[in-house]
């Protein structure tokens, strides 16, 4: 299975802090957010005596102009400028990651078993063409749950079914209290992929999170939450999973990369499948010709067969016939014959 994961730098905050944004609760009155500074303890500046208007105006204007000047600024510090460049770069790396990762796995494109041995042509091509460019839009797909219970001895899956090759998966997992066994798995016609080894992980302590790329597909990605190694507790899970479909570029270039795979693979196949074609014609031919002779040859026997058992009753008839006789003789050899007796009676009263 193509699945590439972690093809993308994971991120420890980002999803956690858009979770955290989400659940964020309205701060108590009089108590400042944590992003705030908290309000200046410096006694108030003394008073200078009032100025007239020209010289306040002036003063105002002399401040002011060094004010903005005189700011100091922190080296460290980057400004918004340079963020918002390292952000577009990374997302620009991040784009390529998963273009090449995408183009590498759409390249080593195999039908499955059955698709090859289906009488139709049909599910092969809606497998390389992918999604539907007709109202196709690339949203994003969430799937979320908070303080879902996982119970003591038992476990909780999650399968994610995911239909569109260069898909980018993200999740965010973290639980309440106590460590939990995670792990990510892909299963697909071929078989099962780890993609994630599952082990215990302290989500309660920090969010744990990740993103990696699906190449093959359709296939279930199963998120694992394991307690069967606990006796005593119960634990509570909450995750979101989102998945990124490819862009409509992407899918183009997409089902290009997988129709030429898919051609090098049934033309393959087909040169094998003629092979055996040959072969197996020759063995049909070679086996009918046999066939044929066994059958003329059997016609023959046949003709045989009626003859001797024509032979076998008149034989049988005769031999009978001939028991007969034989008795009819002996008895007469040893009685004499009927009328033998007849004139010796006659002879005898005379």
């Amino acid at each position: 299975m193509d699945i590439i994961p972690h093809i993308i730098a994971h991120s420890e905050k980002s999803d956690a802090e858009s979770m955290a944004g989400e659940e964020a609760q309205t701060p108590d009155e009089g108590v400042a957010p944590p992003s705030q500074d908290p309000p200046s303890q410096d006694p108030p500046p003394s008073q200078d005596p009032p100025l007239p208007k020209e010289e306040k105006a002036k003063s105002a204007a002399e401040v002011a102009a060094p004010a903005e000047s005189s700011q100091p600024t922190d080296p460290e510090v980057p400004s918004k400028e340079a963020a918002e460049a390292a952000e577009a770069a990374r997302r620009a790396a991040e784009a390529k990651a998963v273009a090449e990762a995408t183009a590498s796995a759409d390249s080593a494109y195999v039908p499955s078993p059955s698709l090859l041995t289906s009488p139709s042509p049909h599910p092969l091509l809606r497998q390389v063409d992918g999604p539907s460019l007709k109202g196709y839009s690339g949203k994003k797909s969430v799937y979320q749950a908070k303080s879902v219970p996982v119970p003591l001895r038992g476990r909780l899956d999650v399968p994610i079914h995911i239909g569109s090759g260069g898909s980018v998966v993200e999740y965010f997992v973290e639980t309440n209290n106590y460590d939990i066994a995670f792990g990510i798995t892909a299963e697909r016609e071929e078989g099962v992929t780890i993609v994630t080894e599952s082990a215990r992980v302290n989500c309660h302590e920090k969010p744990i999170s990740g993103k990696f790329l699906v190449g093959s597909v359709p296939c279930a990605i199963v998120f694992s939450f394991d307690n069967e190694y606990s006796w005593f507790r119960e634990k509570q899970v909450t995750y979101k999973i989102t998945v990124t479909p490819p862009s409509q570029d992407n899918v183009v270039a997409g089902r290009r990369r997988r129709a030429k795979a898919a051609l090098k693979a049934v033309a393959e196949d087909r040169t094998s499948a003629e092979t055996r074609l040959t072969k197996a014609s020759t063995q049909r031919s070679t086996m009918a010709a046999e066939i044929a002779r066994m059958e003329k040859e059997l016609e023959e026997k046949k003709k045989s067969l009626d003859v001797a058992e024509k032979e076998e009753g008149w034989l049988k008839d005769r031999v009978k016939l001939r028991k007969t006789q034989e008795e009819m003789l002996q008895k007469r050899l040893k009685d004499g014959w009927d009328d033998e007796k007849d004139t010796e009676e006659v002879e005898d009263n005379a």
